[in-house]
């Protein structure tokens, strides 16, 4: 059993006690009874005795003193003992979910011996001092409309490749073969344009073996496999007056060892073929298409300094139907082997050019990034944006990590090339942030976990490609680049992903498009970090904005008010009807409210259950109470009446038995806060009028502001009522806390309506986490919503206080913010508020009783009170509607006899 505190000192309590049930008359508190004890021998008699050890609490104490045996006392310094870890909800927290325990149970943070960045001495990489024999040029130039870049103006060419030497076979016709290898290679020498120079080359080769028609090929692909090497032509059929824009319109490919330039190019062997359709590597199929007959034919390999093949050279039918004799092919040979220095050299030149070209664009793309960094939103817009124009795919999407779970994501933001379209048109930007595309987890999650790099040229015949995203949407995913975006202060970790899809023409994304991505993440990834920063930036402003008017208001109670109410006798819990369903507290004064509220606190054992210091918590109670505004209905009356019917359901159902210690906490804590600091005004009202509310939290607006003023008062020295719960007890409440807080948003109900509907249906798994937070947000909708299920005198009293408030805020919608209110809070509509009621009833609370009374036969009187309530709204919605139409009546009599007057 439980007793009150007469004169001073915490309460005395029963060592068998740990927490209670009854039915609507009888509550059921002893601990050491079994269950047929307790359903069929404790009767309203103990009920009695009960009561008076608890309004007489000196009694109690003598009684224990004198007659108590120590086996008793034993039991009793037992059960007390602090509880162990397996007392905990099941419940999954992570360690952002929850705040820290205060400073008596948190534990001591060690410095890390990692340095910081700014912290170590540089380490010198590079002197700005060696770039000065570079004559490099600005880095940053701008443009002609004024708008800087890292992007260097062309190169014009002509002043690399020299004056083109191009000279006619008669011209040569004086020269001995040394003197004509010299012309000719004086003539590529200084050209540093790879498709120019191949293009002299075949010039100059057609001019030294009399060909008609000249090709040249180069190797690409990787050096390392054969296997993944092929050759690819931009000048095809060069002859003596062709120039590089003819011959360069097409791309030709030719597999490795595929053909005799194939063959050529495996073998690194010169071949020269007189008759090509007898022999059987030549391929008839380019003649064909060509409508050109190859007769004969003769190709070389072009090698490097340390003899690699980088090109094959190929000439075409000798001029007069002869054949490339071995005169022709020394010739040709000895001429490619200078060919292939300088087609060497123009390569190391172009791919120098192309770096130079590709930092450029890192740092011009970094510029874009950082440039604006207002939000989230508006620079991964600008990295997708310049992501799609820089890769040219169909598709781009970043995918953010979830901090708790490394392959699931948080915020999805996806951009198409059909959307940049619609915006050079003029059209409304699409939001990044609005999820079209369907994900594809199977292959963003396996890079968000690995960090690895993902390349698919063949989705789906990749077993992590989940072909159902496509299902339906008349898109197919043809190639797939999945890539890590990396924290930029921790390497190792992911941030995000990028995923590229269907690269244009089909083509499979390269490794050199892998780079590029690579290269672009770094400067994202601090991008991304950036922003989150300043975004939190914001928020820390916007909170310090909310709290500084908060405690401009509020004030913890006074010490002398606390410590006048822990010396004050604790009334019984039958004195207070607090396990009644229709429990009325117009009849109670303030002070009273704060009994009661210890009163709950005691008769759950949750003051020695968790060593909660009675002095704090009568100081606890008297501040929360004076946190809450002195606003017509949410106001600390409110809070005390939802405890109350949750302390009622808790009690009568046992169900404290189900939910154990840590959940009865949390709940009795969430109940007494979950309208912290309410201002009279909903969630809408703070967006529409855009305050600091509003800016710090986009959902459950008001229901965040109270988890966090709750928090506050939870660690406010004085109030600190937690202070002896082990860590994870600790974050295990303030979980439950956030949860039930939250669940109070009707918004919240709604969503979660169906799903809390079948879990009712099907019986609650109280191993499974998800059932147990939609249970307790059931619970806190009931609690938040009982007035409805109050007796009809008490149901229109709280009904007047709720119209009241709902007007007041439908009075600020029209004066300040110019709107016109939704009619449940527009003054003008007050004649409909019966039917509103009735609507309000079918629509949200009747369906939350059913839930409840399915769920425990105990809860019907809840039910049953909403249904009566539902009658008398019903009733005085139809006397409403008659009055109406009986008044349009002799609105209409009375037209008729004035038109009946005048006509007479």
């Amino acid at each position: 059993m439980t007793g009150g505190m007469g004169g001073g000192g915490p309460p005395s309590v029963n060592p068998n006690t740990e927490s209670l049930g009854e039915d609507s008359s009888c509550i059921l508190l002893e601990e050491g009874l079994d269950d047929n004890t307790l359903n069929n021998e404790y009767s309203c008699e103990y009920a009695d005795v009960e009561a008076f050890l608890d309004e007489h609490p000196d009694f109690f104490q003598n009684y224990l003193i004198r007659k108590a045996t120590r086996s008793m006392i034993d039991a009793w310094l037992v059960s007390y003992a602090i509880p162990q870890v397996s007392c905990l909800p099941n419940s999954n927290l992570s360690p952002d979910s929850a705040t820290d325990p205060p400073e008596s149970s948190a534990p001591r943070l060690i410095p890390s011996s990692k340095s910081g960045s700014g912290g170590a001495t540089p380490v010198r990489k590079v002197s700005a001092h060696e770039f000065e024999k570079g004559g490099l040029t600005k880095p940053l130039v701008t443009t002609i409309d004024g708008t800087p870049t890292f992007l260097s103006p062309p190169t014009n060419m002509s002043e690399l490749t020299g004056q083109i030497r191009k000279k006619s076979r008669t011209d040569m016709s004086t020269l001995d073969e040394t003197e004509l290898i010299l012309e000719l290679v004086k003539d590529i020498c200084n050209d540093l344009d790879v498709r120019s120079l191949c293009h002299k080359i075949l010039q100059n080769v057609g001019i030294l073996t009399y060909a008609d028609r000249c090709s040249l090929f180069l190797v690409a692909g990787d050096p390392s496999s054969n296997q993944c090497q092929y050759l690819v032509s931009n000048l095809f059929d060069v002859s003596s007056n062709s120039t590089v824009e003819e011959v360069s319109k097409n791309e030709i490919k030719i597999p490795w060892g595929t053909g005799i330039v194939g063959y050529v190019a495996k073998t690194g062997e010169s071949c020269n073929v007189t008759d090509c359709y007898k022999d059987a590597r030549f391929n008839q199929e380019v003649d064909a298409m060509t409508g050109y007959k190859t007769s004969s034919m003769m190709c070389s390999p072009i090698k490097d300094s340390i003899g690699d093949v980088i090109g094959v050279a190929q000439v075409i039918n000798k001029a007069n139907d002869g054949f490339f004799t071995n005169t022709d092919e020394r010739l040709f040979e000895r001429y490619l082997q200078f060919c292939g220095i300088g087609l060497r050299n123009a390569q190391i030149y172009e791919r120098s050019q192309l770096e130079v070209k590709r930092n450029q664009v890192l740092l011009d793309l970094a510029g874009v990034i950082f440039q604006e960094q207002s939000t989230l939103e508006t620079t991964i817009h600008r990295i997708l944006t310049h992501m799609l124009c820089l890769i040219q795919c169909q598709r781009a999407q970043v995918l953010l990590v979830h901090e708790g779970s490394q392959s699931t994501f948080s915020q999805i933001y996806e951009l198409s090339q059909e959307d940049i379209e619609q915006e050079s048109k003029g059209e409304p930007k699409k939001s990044v942030q609005e999820t079209r595309f369907p994900v594809n987890a199977g292959i963003t999650g396996y890079v968000a976990a690995t960090g690895e790099t993902v390349n698919i040229s063949e989705p789906y015949k990749d077993a992590r490609f989940d072909q159902s995203v496509d299902a339906g949407t008349g898109f197919k995913h043809s190639t797939i680049l999945a890539m890590p975006i990396r924290h930029a202060d921790s390497p190792g970790k992911v941030q995000g992903v990028f995923q590229l899809v269907n690269k244009f023409d089909s083509l499979p994304f390269t490794p050199n498009d892998e780079n590029f991505v690579e290269a672009f993440a770094i400067f994202c990834g601090m991008g991304i970090n950036n922003v989150k920063m300043y975004e939190t930036a914001v928020m820390a402003m916007a909170k310090q904005q909310v709290t500084l008017e908060v405690l401009s208001y509020h004030a913890i109670s006074p010490l002398e008010e606390a410590v006048k109410l822990s010396r004050q006798r604790i009334p019984s819990t039958s004195a207070l009807n607090l396990h009644s369903f229709t429990f009325d507290d117009f009849s109670l004064e303030d002070s009273d409210t704060l009994k009661a509220g210890l009163r709950m606190f005691i008769d759950l054992d949750l003051i020695n259950r968790f060593n909660i210091d009675y002095l704090t918590l009568s100081r606890w109670l008297s501040s929360v109470r004076k946190n809450y505004r002195d606003v017509t209905y949410h106001n600390w009356r409110h809070a005390f009446n939802v405890c109350q019917l949750m302390f009622a359901i808790i009690t009568n159902t046992m169900w404290w038995k189900k939910l154990g210690e840590i959940e009865c906490l949390g709940l009795v804590l969430a109940c007494l806060c979950h309208d912290l600091d309410h201002r009279g005004t909903n969630n809408s009202f703070q967006i529409k009028s855009s305050n600091s509310l509003a800016r710090l939290y986009s959902t459950s607006t008001m229901e965040h502001h109270h988890f966090d003023q709750c928090i506050m008062l939870l660690n406010t020295k004085g109030t600190q009522i937690l202070a002896n719960l082990s860590q994870e007890e600790f974050k295990a409440v303030i979980h439950i806390l956030e949860d039930s807080i939250l669940a109070t948003d009707l918004a919240v109900y709604l969503r979660r309506r169906k799903e809390t509907a079948n879990i009712i249906k099907q019986g609650v798994n109280w191993k499974s986490d998800s059932d147990r937070s939609l249970f307790r947000g059931l619970m806190m909708t009931a609690c938040d919503l009982g007035a409805i299920t109050k007796p009809w005198p008490i149901q229109q009293k709280i009904a007047q206080l709720v119209t009241t408030e709902f007007f007041h805020q439908g009075d600020m919608e029209r004066a300040e913010l110019k709107l016109r209110p939704i009619p449940m809070m527009d003054r003008e509509k007050a004649e409909q508020l019966p039917s509103m009621q009735v609507n309000f009833i079918d629509e949200i609370c009747m369906p939350v009783y059913e839930s409840l009374s399915t769920a425990s036969q105990h809860l019907k009187p809840l039910l049953s009170g909403c249904q009566d309530n539902r009658k008398n709204w019903s009733s005085m919605a139809d006397s409403h509607k008659d009055k109406n139409i009986e008044k349009e009546k002799n609105t209409d009599n009375d037209k008729n006899m004035d038109k009946e007057s005048k006509a007479g």
